[in-house]
């Protein structure tokens, strides 16, 4: 396949496991052009980058931007279970763009709210219309936990990265207590991604087991896989464990952040639980903030379910640069 020279950008969303990469034109993404590469065969995302411009003809981009799964600073990306060199020279030499971004993954997604098909999105908890300048706030759940909030500037949107998946784990109960000690005995510091992430359902479902008097661990997606068929009862319950948690956290990060244009979670723990969240209590969890509980219906929240939504905020990213 041949492309124009100089004509789309070229993004990338790096997971630990798998890295994405497409071309896009302006704010779209160019159908067709989406390639999945498994990072255990690659030494690096220049030799990724590298194999996607061949398999693309030979494309020469007119700016790149990648999005990473962890912090990002001063150009310079950490990945916690990638041992990659990924900073803004290596993009550049890599693709041959003077114009080059490098994205926290989640940084990426809040770039993307406005510009995905509405289909897409699937409203759990209805609120008012949020005001075109209104903050938004992205909460992904997946391999671990991180929100930003989305501001509209005069400057044009910023995203602000933060590490709240390491907070303390908030507790309401007496069971929610027992859990966070059964967090702290393997851990030794209850944080909020302990328990809302893929592995931390597994916890969740582990600590159940342990008080039901059956100590057994199940996989992430096992667990997931009886809540549908509805064939293991610690399932379920680790389920809406897990739910009101994440209900209690939304409204806390709610609070603090004022997200009155929306929150959004993303992430594919995120949309795992999306069928279960209204029937499993999110709603009440996120609204129980005692005499506040009415102003939580400001707040609409949504589940982000396209998977290749970083790649569309990356894209989203560089056109705003007036670049692609």
């Amino acid at each position: 396949m041949t492309h124009p020279k100089n004509k789309y950008a070229l993004v990338a969303d790096i997971g630990g496991t798998n890295t994405r990469v497409a071309l896009a034109d302006g704010q779209q993404l160019v159908d067709g052009t989406i390639r999945r590469y498994s990072n255990a065969d690659y030494p690096g995302l220049e030799t990724v980058l590298r194999q996607y411009i061949a398999h693309e003809g030979g494309v020469d981009p007119i700016a790149a931007c990648v999005a990473v799964a962890g912090p990002v600073r001063d150009g310079q990306a950490t990945m916690t279970n990638l041992d990659w060199a990924i900073d803004k020279d290596t993009l550049a030499r890599a693709t041959n763009s003077k114009t080059v971004a490098i994205l926290n993954d989640l940084q990426a997604q809040g770039h993307a709210l406005g510009h995905l098909d509405p289909a897409n999105v699937r409203t759990i908890i209805d609120g008012p219309d949020g005001k075109t300048n209104a903050a938004s706030l992205v909460v992904g759940i997946g391999t671990g936990f991180n929100a930003a909030p989305v501001f509209e500037t005069k400057g044009g949107r910023l995203v602000a990265p933060s590490e709240s998946g390491h907070a303390n784990l908030p507790i309401r109960t007496e069971q929610e207590l027992r859990l966070c000690q059964f967090v702290s005995n393997a851990h030794g510091f209850p944080a909020v991604e302990d328990v809302l992430s893929g592995r931390g359902l597994e916890r969740v479902y582990g600590f159940l087991a342990q008080e039901n008097g059956t100590p057994k661990e199940e996989s992430a997606k096992a667990i997931m896989a009886a809540c549908a068929d509805q064939s293991d009862p610690i399932a379920i319950e680790a389920a809406k464990a897990f739910t009101r948690i994440l209900g209690t956290v939304c409204g806390n990060l709610s609070l603090i952040q004022l997200p009155f244009g929306g929150l959004y979670l993303v992430g594919g723990v995120a949309r795992a639980f999306a069928p279960y969240l209204t029937q499993f209590g999110f709603a009440d969890a996120f609204r129980d903030k005692g005499r506040f509980a009415g102003f939580m219906g400001n707040f609409q929240v949504s589940v982000i379910e396209d998977d290749y939504a970083a790649l569309t905020g990356s894209a989203a990213h560089l056109a705003a640069l007036k670049v692609g």
